[in-house]
């Protein structure tokens, strides 16, 4: 050790400069702007005071500041570099890009549906774990741009760790996301008030809407998703139900998705009209309580009447209510034809919705937190301009947390001598033998 301590010593007070310029020491100790002093020789210095670069991405070597050469690769395929004098090797370091490397393996493992280990096996799969666990730092925002949108496709989409997320589309395009314990007037109105009112909104009327819709876009006409209205229907009438008045409101239902045309409206209305002359009565007949042998299940203890059918009316009225507040047919209005408005809300719940929940499936066993991260980068990767590197950026760009201080003070061990108890200190507070009292 010693031996290579004095040779280096030795080349290093040998060597000479490059032509035109002076070592690092001179250039530590001399300011660029002092120009009354001269610059010293090499060999005046020890290498005590030797100032070095605090990077590895030099051009000059940082022991003796010659230049290097190139010198093949490193079994990693990095470039190898060797100072031509002293013979020290290095290679350049960038952590940028391995950082990027590893966000775009990270991103492409987390939308996709390949698993961790595949191919390489266990080792592999720990190995992607162990490089990309600050991944799950970085959190993804959708940018509000501003822009006005002339239909927009709302909805919600529940995780089963409880958390759920509301989000607003516009022709296959996320435009923004809200995260939520579920569906109500403030998680709307939280969404709406970041974007300007659109034209048209097609929503499947989830709790709180209506009333987030009145307050933040008051002026937009809105359109209520036809397969939603639907099943409102089923769940009162069922497919299979009993009675004639039941089959003809099933066989209602199923025709709203049919219709295209202002003439396809026109005819699906009056068969409603029909309906409601044959069977509205129906809707209308009351049971008394003084008058019934079997009280129903859903009637309250102090309720003295109900209506007979109550299943009959429910889904009725589920068409009526759409029918006069205009949301039913908004979509054939002759004025708004050149936005192509959307009848339903499928093309939210097939392009956004399920493919959350696929991913999830995918990478099912995660956590909460992952999860939601998870959601987090597809609806960012699905946005209008999405940069995975710019959420890199403003990362790695934030504050970081003070190092917390090390205790000055020294450990202080164990106990050398006390009068507490000890049950490792012997068998003197023992009695009995083992297995007896």
């Amino acid at each position: 050790m010693h031996a290579v301590l004095l040779v280096w010593f030795w080349r290093f007070n040998t060597s000479k400069p490059r032509p035109g310029t002076a070592c690092p020491a001179s250039r530590a100790l001399h300011s660029p702007t002092d120009q009354s002093q001269e610059p010293q020789n090499r060999d005046s210095y020890a290498p005590a005071p030797l100032t070095v670069p605090n990077t590895l991405n030099t051009t000059f070597c940082l022991v003796c500041d010659t230049k290097l050469v190139k010198n093949g690769r490193t079994a990693a395929g990095s470039q190898r570099w060797k100072c031509p004098d002293c013979g020290a090797s290095s290679t350049r370091q960038r952590g940028d890009v391995t950082r990027r490397a590893q966000l775009t393996r990270f991103l492409d493992w987390i939308t996709g549906k390949a698993a961790q280990h595949d191919p390489g096996g266990a080792s592999a799969a720990r190995q992607f774990r162990r490089k990309t666990a600050w991944c799950w730092e970085l959190r993804p925002h959708l940018p509000i741009t501003g822009a006005v949108y002339d239909v927009l496709q709302i909805d919600g989409f529940n995780l089963r760790t409880g958390w759920c997320v509301l989000t607003a589309r516009y022709r296959g395009t996320v435009i923004a996301a809200q995260w939520c314990s579920r569906e109500g007037y403030a998680a709307w109105s939280a969404l709406m008030k970041r974007l300007p009112a659109p034209q048209v909104v097609v929503c499947d009327g989830g709790p709180g809407m209506h009333a987030a819709l009145k307050e933040q876009w008051p002026n937009a006409r809105i359109q209520r998703c036809l397969v939603h209205l639907q099943r409102n229907v089923r769940r009162y009438v069922t497919t299979r139900s009993k009675t004639a008045a039941g089959k003809a409101l099933w066989g209602l239902a199923l025709k709203l998705t049919k219709v295209k045309t202002i003439a396809d409206a026109e005819k699906w209305t009056s068969l409603l009209l029909a309906w409601e002359g044959e069977f509205l009565h129906l809707t209308k007949e009351r049971s008394y309580r003084k008058d019934t042998l079997e009280v129903p299940s859903w009637a309250k203890p102090g309720q003295t009447w109900w209506y007979t059918h109550q299943r009959l009316r429910s889904g009725h009225q589920v068409l009526r209510r759409v029918i006069r507040a205009g949301h039913l047919f908004t979509f054939l209005d002759p004025e708004l034809t050149h936005l192509h408005v959307p009848s339903t809300t499928n093309g939210i719940e097939g392009g956004t919705n399920s493919q959350m929940r696929l991913q999830l499936l995918h990478h099912r066993s995660m956590p909460e937190e992952h999860q939601r991260r998870a959601i987090e980068w597809w609806l960012y990767l699905h946005s209008e301009q999405p940069d995975p590197m710019r959420v890199l950026t403003q990362h790695e760009s934030r504050p970081r947390r003070a190092p917390r201080p090390r205790l000055s003070e020294p450990d202080p061990g164990p106990v050398l001598y006390d009068t507490g108890l000890d049950a490792t200190e012997g068998l003197r507070l023992r009695q009995g033998w083992a297995g007896r009292g």
